[in-house]
């Protein structure tokens, strides 16, 4: 099988099949989402990979989780360009979601940047679509009074105050070598409908601000994060505490300020992964804790392409009764699992803490996102799963759901905890129509208690949809 790219256990980063930066968590119900620009490989006229340069980006990749180790893909929502929902804009960069009744119904939004110039919204019934246009132009532009001074009009963040109220932050950029006050921060009040703007934006006193804006609600203040330039002088480390593109935080009374500089929160991800660049992040609370999200360029040093493509990771914090953080190590291991995996009920084949040699592809081949399955793609494909409670019950047998068309064949080996190990069960798929089917084996080894699972898949053609144990 191919190389582990992360220890097994790990969370980070949370996807090994693809890349995904400018991460942004929306909770709803039990579950986590999280939204990421879908940074791809660009290729010279060689077929080599190539500097990332973000401009073929159009679409938004989306994952889940319940308990922080393990993440389901839910494929990429086509955002931008002529096959995207929004056909106006170019680009689909640093996503925000928010969430609100509206007229007794659950509304899903999704805000984007348009590159550099606007910012758009798409809305839907639920987190993960399928989404519409329902503006057919920029929420944000540049003919929005203040926004014309911002030089970088991008980057949003959204917070859904108590009362239902939105509220948006978005801006960045350093004019004309304006570093310690850019002044390109901007926020507003969003409409009752959430895609629209009541009142106009606020300009907001950012110290040393490049991109990235961030929001959250602690107690009753508000807290405004974002990312530093790359011109912090020796006098603005002194005065601020931080440094070159690291996540600073603000704090004011009201969610439209004024803010007043509070502390740094995380450092740039070169300290840790030996690879700098932009610094984003999004922070949230999750049944009562809180976790940051953030984008390094941990996972293309791991593949030895480090020409600039990000992947998320995850990790958990605590907040001090008067709202500081601190410094926020960041690790491989990520937060500890929150809930076990139940190996005893159908789970899909793209719920994973680790995924190689194969990719997640639309059970629905109209589309390029919602429900998803694993696609095998390399002779030796494997998925890891983390946590997976067997508990004391005598496991007798694992079925598998795939497609394998006719004419073909292949096999699936289960390994628990050690791929060098033997494999607790192996499963001979054999083509037969074209169409999803149950495959069963026996489990040939006692197995209880917590184990992380390995499935290795072999043959060509190979698509599976879940997995289950009796």
């Amino acid at each position: 099988m191919n190389k582990l790219i992360k220890a097994l256990g790990d969370s980070n980063p949370i996807t090994t099949q693809c890349y995904g930066a400018d991460p942004y968590a929306l909770v709803y119900n039990d579950t986590v989402y999280i939204y990421m620009t879908a940074d791809a490989y660009e290729y010279d006229e060689n077929g080599d990979i190539k500097e990332n340069s973000y401009s073929k980006i159009r679409s938004i990749r989306v994952v889940s989780t319940k308990d922080f180790k393990n993440f389901e893909d839910h494929g990429e929502i086509p955002v931008a360009g002529e096959d995207g929902i929004a056909k106006w804009a170019h680009n689909s960069w640093a996503p925000a979601a928010a969430h609100k009744k509206i007229d007794g119904k659950e509304k899903f939004f999704l805000y984007f940047a348009d590159n550099g110039g606007g910012i758009g919204v798409l809305s839907a019934d639920s987190p993960i679509g399928p989404f519409e246009d329902p503006l057919g132009h920029g929420l944000i532009t540049r003919s929005v009074p203040t926004c014309d001074r911002v030089a970088w009009l991008f980057d949003p963040a959204v917070l859904t105050d108590d009362d239902g109220t939105g509220y948006i932050y978005f801006g960045g950029g350093v004019p004309g070598g304006m570093f310690a006050r850019p002044g390109t921060g901007r926020c507003a009040k969003l409409g009752a409908d959430m895609i629209s703007l009541d009142g106009d934006p606020v300009e907001m006193d950012t110290p040393y601000l490049f991109e990235d804006s961030g929001i959250h609600k602690f107690k009753d203040k508000y807290y405004y994060s974002y990312c530093s330039n790359f011109n912090v002088d020796e006098a603005g480390t002194k005065e601020y505490g931080f440094a070159n593109g690291e996540i600073c935080v603000m704090e004011s009374d009201k969610p439209l300020g004024p803010f007043k500089f509070k502390e740094r929160i995380l450092e740039n991800p070169e300290k840790y992964c030996g690879l700098g660049g932009n610094n984003h992040h999004a922070v949230f609370s999750f049944n009562n804790e809180w976790y940051i999200v953030y984008h390094s360029r941990m996972l293309e040093k791991s593949l030895n392409v480090e020409h600039g493509y990000r992947a998320t990771s995850v990790e958990k914090f605590k907040i001090a009764d008067d709202g500081s953080i601190g410094t926020i190590v960041q690790t491989h291991e990520g937060p500890k699992q929150l809930v076990y995996v139940d190996p005893f009920k159908d789970n899909s084949a793209v719920c994973v803490s680790e995924m190689r040699g194969a990719v997640s592809v639309p059970e629905n081949t109209d589309k390029r996102y919602g429900k998803m399955v694993l696609n095998k793609s390399d002779s030796d494909a494997f998925i890891c799963v983390t946590g997976v409670d067997f508990g004391s019950k005598a496991v007798s047998s694992l079925t598998v759901n795939a497609c394998v068309p006719a004419e073909h064949k292949g096999t699936v080996r289960v390994y628990a905890d050690d791929p060098s190990s033997s494999p607790i069960a192996t499963i001979d798929l054999i083509g037969s129509e074209n169409a999803y089917k149950d495959y069963k084996a026996d489990v040939n080894e006692k197995i209880t208690g917590v184990h992380n699972l390995i499935f290795v898949f072999e043959g060509d053609n190979v698509t599976v949809k879940s997995w289950k144990f009796a």
